[in-house]
């Protein structure tokens, strides 16, 4: 699922002359990136007019005096989390002693940004076979799920941690089994005999991260030595 409220749009203005060299600052600090697309931004010419007073350094203008000059609106997206240096990469390419800009959060998905994960079987399996092969793949000790459906299951979505909020987005994408953790007792009863709810730990639902990133961590820097920890940190045991 896409997640929301990750993008954020700057507007900030230029003189006219300075306008694609700022652009091309904000662009290299992450700016501008619609989906397969980067260095996209709306551009208005205009003109601003601005006063500087006393102990100013103007860029252009005469302390006291209004000044007119032709600018440029330039509107970028951007990363939530680039925010800062998104600003500094403006502030260190303007020339304005004193940068005008605002930033806007947007309501817009990113697309490639989001939990859980969808996914069809090879080959159809039964819901018990399912929870066998959960079972052993997860080391699991035990599996709360809701009864098992008559139907085959080909389509399973997945979410680590605490996932139960993605489930009606489990229902719509046509999955029979629904794999995450921490389901409260009555959220259980959500799956209104719809979809297979497995809750397999929260622990276990996230046990193979570790593994995900330190290959992630060896493919972008393959010179550096990367380190996991064997140390198990679930605080849950289980008497059996």
């Amino acid at each position: 699922m896409p997640k929301e409220k990750t993008l954020q749009k700057l507007i900030t203005f230029s003189p006219a002359d300075h306008a694609e060299s700022i652009r091309k600052a904000l662009f290299a600090a992450g700016a501008g990136a619609i989906g397969k697309y980067d260095e996209c931004s709306f551009n208005t010419d205009g003109s601003g007019t601005f006063r500087a007073n006393e102990g100013a350094n103007p860029y252009v203008g005469k302390i006291g005096e209004r000044h007119l000059e032709n600018e440029t609106r330039i509107e970028v997206i951007f990363p939530s989390f680039l925010q800062k240096r998104i600003i500094l990469a403006l502030k260190e390419a303007h020339p304005y002693e004193e940068v005008a800009y605002y930033i806007h959060e947007l309501q817009n998905v990113q697309e490639s940004v989001g939990s859980g994960l969808v996914g069809e079987l090879a080959n159809p399996v039964s819901g018990n076979e399912l929870l066998q092969k959960l079972k052993s793949s997860f080391n699991l000790s035990i599996i709360k799920h809701t009864p098992l459906l008559e139907k085959s299951v080909t389509k399973i979505a997945v979410c680590g941690g605490a996932g139960i909020f993605l489930l009606p987005n489990a229902i719509a994408a046509g999955a029979q089994a629904y794999i995450t953790s921490d389901i409260k007792y009555h959220e259980f009863f959500d799956a209104d005999d719809q979809i297979l709810l497995c809750d397999i730990g929260h622990y276990e639902s996230e046990q193979f991260t570790i593994e995900l990133l330190t290959e992630f961590l060896q493919q972008k820097f393959p010179n550096f030595a990367v380190l996991k920890t064997e140390m198990n940190t679930n605080p849950v045991n289980y008497f059996s």
